[in-house]
């Protein structure tokens, strides 16, 4: 019964701000294409450099000389809990609507950049790195960011029609209280992609450069 009841809430949530995540999504798609055409306009110099750092992580990933597992959990959870405590604390501002739109094309961006030039260095090899370092995490830290972006969307117009249009009278804290609730549950689900980065891909990826006739 409460299986049922959690689903019937979800569907009547996408459905109602369909058009919300619609846009939001296409929003982070534009992020992720223009992070991978920034590659292409890099000079070779900038592109070597890029290498030549890239490369030296791979060396010391393959000497043993990675990060400790518990130092990248922590400092992934830190980065993702603030960028989404910074949406949160916009999406109450009136004035925080357009931020929430430039961090969420940014976070795109970053992912597009980070696949393109690992694809654009290393072909083949680079897509195959992509896949084991970079989207394990972010099939859940992606889909947090993209809910997190609605709600705080959704909240910041809701903000805006009660300081503005004086017709909503629904009671301010629930209303808070809810938002509150989507912030602890998507640091909850940033904890999962968190470790999935420390403990997994970290592994996985060294195993894959083990692997490459680049070392």
């Amino acid at each position: 019964m409460k299986k049922r009841l959690y689903q019937n809430i979800a569907a009547n949530h996408f459905r109602e701000y369909s058009s919300v995540y619609i846009f939001v999504i296409v929003l982070f798609l534009m992020g992720v294409i223009f992070g991978a055409v920034v590659v292409n306009s890099l000079s070779f110099s900038q592109k070597e450099d890029l290498f030549y750092y890239l490369s030296q992580f791979f060396g010391g990933l393959t000497n043993g000389k990675q990060a400790e597992a518990n130092d990248l959990f922590l400092q992934s959870l830190l980065h993702n809990s603030k960028y989404i405590g910074l949406m949160w604390v916009l999406g109450i501002s009136i004035v925080g609507l357009p931020v929430i739109l430039i961090l969420l094309f940014i976070k795109g961006m970053v992912v597009g950049f980070t696949v393109g030039f690992l694809v654009n260095q290393m072909g083949w090899d680079g897509f195959l790195l992509s896949f084991v370092s970079v989207l394990p995490q972010n099939f859940i830290i992606i889909p947090i960011f993209i809910i997190m972006a609605v709600m705080t969307i959704t909240f910041s117009l809701q903000m805006i029609r009660r300081q503005f249009m004086k017709k909503i009278s629904s009671p301010f804290m629930p209303m808070l209280t809810r938002y509150f609730l989507t912030l602890v549950g998507a640091i909850v689900l940033l904890t999962g992609a968190a470790a999935i980065e420390a403990y997994l891909s970290q592994v996985l990826m060294k195993a894959i450069i083990g692997s490459l006739s680049y070392k």
